[in-house]
């Protein structure tokens, strides 16, 4: 199986970061996104523009993850999703979703949802930093490796 990057592209912050990596050991990269987003004009680079219907990307991911998929993605229950298809996912923050943390992950995405549904101000996630950047090249690149095993 060919290892291919499936990257939820409309608000990910380490796209440039996953071409780079793919460039480097020639992974193909799929973007997805709502609307159009630049991308490289390179033979392992692929746009996906699907339509704006809800969670229209994350179906597209969803349906095409598999054992040799890498899922990038902050999106919490695509993660879920990715996961039972077999895939890797890592958040663009460099943080492995798995199996053993994934219902964690799903039971705070509720708590928070429940807190601003109340009224309660809460904040967002902290800013991205370039700590995270570098904390997701280096799950990338594990990510990688393993597949290629």
């Amino acid at each position: 199986m060919k290892t291919t990057l499936l990257i939820d592209a409309d608000a990910c912050p380490v796209k440039e970061e996953v071409y780079k990596v793919a460039f480097r050991v020639g992974v193909p990269v799929k973007i997805v996104a709502n609307s159009f987003i630049r991308t490289p004009d390179h033979p392992l680079i692929e746009r996906v523009i699907v339509s704006d219907g809800f969670d229209a990307a994350d179906d597209w991911i969803a349906e095409r993850a598999d054992q040799s998929s890498i899922v990038v993605t902050s999106d919490i229950l695509l993660a879920d999703r990715c996961l039972k298809a077999g895939a890797i996912v890592i958040a663009p923050n460099g943080k492995e979703f798995t199996a053993d943390t994934i219902g964690g992950a799903i039971a705070t995405r509720a708590i928070m949802a429940d807190l601003r549904g109340g009224g309660d101000q809460i904040g967002g996630p902290p800013a991205f930093r370039k700590q995270d950047r570098s904390n997701f090249l280096q799950a990338l690149d594990r990510a990688i490796v393993r597949l290629r095993r």
